[in-house]
Formats: structure tokens, C-alpha cells, sequence
């Protein structure tokens, strides 16, 4: 770091050793107002040199980044499930009217329609290979967005507990090509007979 150019963490060093100066001392504070309105900092007294600044904090995480998800995987999904399960037909479907047995046989054909589809086109493995019930510790430093923890939690890692669901994740993607001129929203396409 040099006097003309202090790097970015001796900037931060300085801001925040002058803050504190500022803050406890006035003339100091006075002569940093005649140097930032174009003056100089001169007058009958020369201005105290700032206390030794502390070591700067570490800096904080920045926030995550959001981003947008396309909607195009999710409607192409939605058109597997629909052509392969009538998903869609079976969810927008009131069903009051049905008795409970058919709606039973009704949910065995959607079932089996989306399980192939999702074995189909996805890899889905659970995030934790022990059993329901079965207790585990977590460590410090755990992966928080594998792993939720729920009921009672109070302190810091180590965690013990009964695993209550394994959770699922997605180790491949197989989702077929679109052509630029498919139109992701029309999930399945009204059909006229002839």
C-alpha cells in the first residue's frame, strides 16, 4: 500500500479509524469538514493523528444473489406429466361428484403416469441414505440447503435428531430438446376430432 494509493482493505482501514476519530474528537472533525470542502487542514493547531485503528472487521457475506428461473423446464415438465399421466386433467377435475373408489383408480393410472415420467427424465436420489427414525449428528458446518432442521432448535452444531424425512435431490437432468419456435405454454394442445 502506498500514501498516494492505500489498496482497498487500507481504505477501509482508514474509513473506519477516521469514523472514530471524527466521532471523539471535534477539532479533528472540523479539520476533516475544512479538507472535504476544498480547504486545507491547517490552523493554529495541526490535527491529532487518528488512534491506531483496529483490525477492520471481517467484511460481511454479501447477500445471495437471486436469479430468475425460466419457466420453460417447469411448463416442458408440466406437458410430460400432462401427456404421459393427464396430470393436469386429473387435478383440474372436480371430483365431488366421483365416488371414493374411482377416484382411487383414477389416482393408480396418474401415480403410475408420473412416476415414469419423473424416472423418465429426472435422477432423483434421497439427500440422506439412512432410514426414517433412524438419529443422526450433524456437524458443524452442515449443508443447510440439504438439510432442514426441525422441532426444537436451540444453539449451535453439533445437532443430534431422528431423521423424520430423507429428503430428495435431482443428480440428472434428461429433459428433451425445444425448438426455438415451441411455445413452452401450451402444455398440451386442444385436440378436434375429425
Amino acid at each position: 500500500m502506498t500514501d498516494s494509493n492505500p489498496s482497498f482493505l487500507g481504505r477501509i482501514s482508514l474509513a473506519v479509524s477516521t469514523f472514530f476519530s471524527i466521532l471523539g474528537d471535534g477539532e479533528f472533525a472540523a479539520g476533516v469538514l475544512r479538507l472535504r470542502n476544498g480547504g486545507t487542514a491547517g490552523g493554529a493547531a495541526p490535527a491529532p493523528t487518528p488512534a491506531p485503528a483496529a483490525a477492520p472487521a471481517p467484511a460481511p457475506q454479501p447477500a445471495p444473489m437471486l436469479k430468475e428461473a425460466s419457466p420453460d423446464a417447469a411448463l416442458q415438465l408440466l406437458g410430460l406429466l400432462q401427456r404421459d399421466a393427464r396430470f393436469i386433467d386429473f387435478v383440474e377435475e372436480d371430483i365431488k361428484a366421483y365416488s371414493d373408489a374411482d377416484i382411487g383408480a383414477a389416482a393408480r393410472l396418474v401415480h403410475d403416469g408420473c412416476r415414469t415420467t419423473l424416472r423418465e427424465h429426472f435422477t432423483i436420489r434421497p439427500v440422506r441414505d439412512e432410514a426414517e427414525g433412524s438419529r443422526v449428528t450433524l456437524a458443524e458446518g452442515f449443508d443447510a440447503t440439504s438439510i432442514r432442521l426441525t422441532g426444537n432448535v436451540v444453539g449451535k452444531a453439533p445437532f443430534n435428531g431422528s431423521i423424520s424425512h430423507r429428503g430428495w435431490r435431482v443428480d440428472e437432468v434428461r429433459l428433451p430438446k425445444l425448438t426455438d419456435s415451441h411455445n413452452a405454454k401450451v402444455i398440451a394442445p386442444a385436440e378436434v376430432e375429425l
